[in-house]
């Protein structure tokens, strides 16, 4: 669909800056209170279906699976012990923050784990939310938060992951270059390149809307571009390192059956889960749906015109998750902080009338929880 943009009007400048953050913060409420709906619901069903199943609600969203590598890395670091050199393939700045915050904060390593996903999924709606406001106008910026805490494997947004924190760093300096505030936008790709792995697709976006920038005569902006991928290179390069080769960092991928084939692996895996299985698992049926999903959607993006940077940053995120030959069940989470995917779909639903738009919303939103119960309690592996 083809939607001409509604065209952006910066607020009014205050001398208060306190005034003018909670102006911000009224004019985002909406979308953060119908994320937050959409997520507390989805809690609310987890929390009935795992006390019906025996299981704790805790222990399930703050020490399962990947969140228990991040734990370790947080109390230990990366030793060279029995999880080396696997755990070098998570990057550093989400352990590094559990470990500095549970020393000045009460509670577990897991707690603080989870309250940082948690704070971080509320400042990534709203990053998600200013992203779509600017570009779109407040009810499709709305609507896009809600929809991106009603993703098929939201529930993640809530656990122990990065998913949360890496979205919210992507968000906002997505967001920064839009607004043409450079420095932001490089600082938090860097951060984002510290935090996962498809950080590079952020510091992609920042470096290539700098070097756009620059040679509109923006010479500010190539501060930005040349500084944007130094978070992901800086880790890449240590482990390097650390490992004694210039490719440590994919040598210890390989370690986790990761390598990147040119989507040759994906096409197998989509065939066989979507057509020749004879009984395919219901939740990696519906990771083969999402990526087939959010490809039909990145061309849908490429035809209403996005700007430079989320096409960049969503088209690298693409290309790294469809061109790996790895593990099939956590793509669709890897592709959790995709949210600009969603904004077709946004201006679709923004411009429905009001029932139908609620309908569409809380469809989404009873399924993402079903499916996020499905997932932790039922599929059995990690999400």
């Amino acid at each position: 669909m083809s939607v001409t943009p509604v065209p952006y009007v910066p607020a009014p400048r205050t001398s208060a800056p306190a005034a003018a953050e909670r102006g911000a913060l009224r004019h985002a409420a909406p979308a953060l209170l119908g994320f937050l709906a959409v997520r507390l619901l989805g809690l609310a069903v987890l929390a009935r279906w795992a006390h019906l199943k025996g299981h704790g609600l805790w222990p399930l969203l703050a020490r399962s699976w990947d969140s228990l590598w991040y734990l370790d890395i947080a109390g230990h670091g990366y030793a060279d012990g029995p999880s080396y050199p696997r755990d070098l393939a998570f990057f550093p700045l989400f352990p590094g923050l559990v470990r500095a915050l549970s020393a000045v904060l009460p509670g577990s390593r897991a707690s603080v784990a989870l309250g940082i996903a948690v704070v971080g999924s509320l400042v990534a709606a709203w990053g998600v939310f200013a992203v779509g406001d600017r570009l779109r106008g407040r009810r499709t910026g709305t609507v896009l938060a809600v929809l991106w805490g009603a993703s098929p494997v939201a529930a993640v947004q809530w656990m122990g992951y990065t998913e949360s924190l890496f979205t919210a760093f992507a968000a906002w300096a997505l967001y920064a270059v839009l607004a043409g505030r450079w420095a932001w936008a490089a600082g938090l790709a860097v951060a984002a390149g510290l935090t996962r792995p498809t950080g590079l697709a952020v510091a992609a976006a920042v470096c290539a809307a700098g070097l756009l920038a620059v040679a509109r005569g923006e010479r500010r902006a190539l501060a930005a571009a040349l500084t944007a991928p130094l978070g992901w290179l800086g880790y890449v390069g240590w482990v390097a390192l650390v490992r004694g080769r210039w490719d440590g960092y994919f040598e210890v991928q390989r370690r986790w059956g990761n390598a990147w084939d040119g989507g040759a692996e994906t096409l197998r895996e989509l065939r066989r889960y979507l057509v020749h299985s004879p009984a395919p698992s219901f939740f990696l049926a519906v990771v083969s749906g999402v990526l087939l999903v959010s490809a039909g959607l990145y061309a849908c993006c490429l035809a209403d015109r996005q700007p430079a940077p989320l096409l960049v940053f969503t088209g690298v995120l693409l290309l790294v998750v469809l061109g790996s030959d790895g593990v099939w069940f956590p793509r669709a989470r890897f592709l959790l902080p995709g949210f600009p995917l969603l904004l077709p779909l946004a201006v679709g639903i923004a411009r429905a009338r009001r029932h139908v738009a609620a309908l569409v919303l809380a469809g989404a939103a009873l399924s993402s929880a079903w499916l996020g119960g499905h997932m932790l309690l039922v599929w059995g592996g990690a999400p």
